[in-house]
């Protein structure tokens, strides 16, 4: 074992991994925010309820349908975003023409019956969520040791968030997505159905979210107050990349999970409040966001 900065390397590489943990859910779930805001103008504050229902549906598939962590991965995100759709389809149609205000509030209060039914029926206490059996275990590197499990969040994250990336800003699915947010009535003359394209988007988002929420679970305790201890914290995240911004809320949650990592070795006490100055410095000096656009 060796010292950096006068700091054993297990502790600073340990909390480095923590880090990017965080960052993986940081990025998933700015990423998820991004497009949703990016494509349909809506601050979607129902995507931290959304998260813990991804975790809640893994959960009850594991001990009711006798469904695993692999089947869970691939089925909660469907349930979760089907749900979203039907939120679109419902609720927010209604005032995509409004002031952002408006979907902030009504998405708010969406969150808070989620996570009032999530009490009501689950409580507020912890459930255990067990790892699966093909991640197990970790490899010794020497300088630390890395379980499995994390290292397959982080590479799962960056996959996905990299993925989307590329199909968003490299794609023609893409580029009728972005058109169809600044000019809708150019894109339908193409013979694309806008508003089933806008509802599959929001949908698309909200199972971000719930894959996240999955791969958390066997990290962190299921529980109904899991996406509201978070949700702030991914908010700050998104300002910080661009509000819209796909690549900033990437490289905004992985970089951001790194520094408050570090932050915990060099300066514990203000790791809880990191991420928050340097939203505030950030707004200071470019009020759009690293990568986000002048208006």
């Amino acid at each position: 074992m060796f010292e950096v900065f006068g700091i054993p390397s297990t502790a600073l590489f340990g909390q480095l991994l923590i880090g990017l943990i965080n960052g993986s859910f940081y990025a998933l779930l700015s990423l998820g925010l991004a497009v949703i805001f990016g494509m349909l103008n809506i601050i979607n504050f129902t995507h931290g309820a959304q998260y813990m229902l991804g975790a809640v549906t893994a959960y009850l598939l594991l001990n009711y349908a006798g469904l695993g962590y692999w089947p869970a991965l691939v089925i909660a995100p469907i349930v979760v975003g089907l749900l979203g759709i039907l939120i679109e389809r419902v609720f927010l149609r209604w005032i995509y023409r409004l002031d952002h205000l408006y979907g902030l509030l009504l998405t708010f209060g969406l969150a808070l019956i989620i996570e009032g039914i999530g009490r009501n029926y689950l409580g507020t206490a912890g459930l255990p969520y067990t790892l699966p059996d093909s991640l197990r275990g970790g490899r010794n590197l020497g300088f630390m040791f890395l379980p499995n499990y994390r290292a397959w969040v982080i590479a799962a994250s960056l996959l996905v968030c990299f993925g989307t990336w590329f199909i968003i800003e490299r794609t023609r699915l893409g580029a009728y997505l972005r058109a169809a947010t600044e000019n809708p009535a150019l894109v339908r003359a193409f013979g694309i159905n806008v508003p089933r394209m806008i509802t599959l988007t929001y949908g698309f988002g909200v199972a971000l979210a719930a894959f996240a929420g999955v791969m958390a679970a066997p990290i962190y305790n299921v529980s109904p107050n899991m996406g509201s201890e978070l949700i702030i914290v991914v908010f700050a995240v998104v300002v910080i990349g661009g509000m819209g911004s796909i690549l900033g809320a990437i490289v905004s949650g992985f970089g951001l999970g790194v520094i408050e990592g570090l932050t915990k070795v060099f300066y514990p006490e203000a790791s809880n409040t990191v991420i928050f100055v340097v939203m505030a410095i950030v707004l200071l000096v470019r009020p759009a966001g690293l990568f986000g656009r002048r208006t």
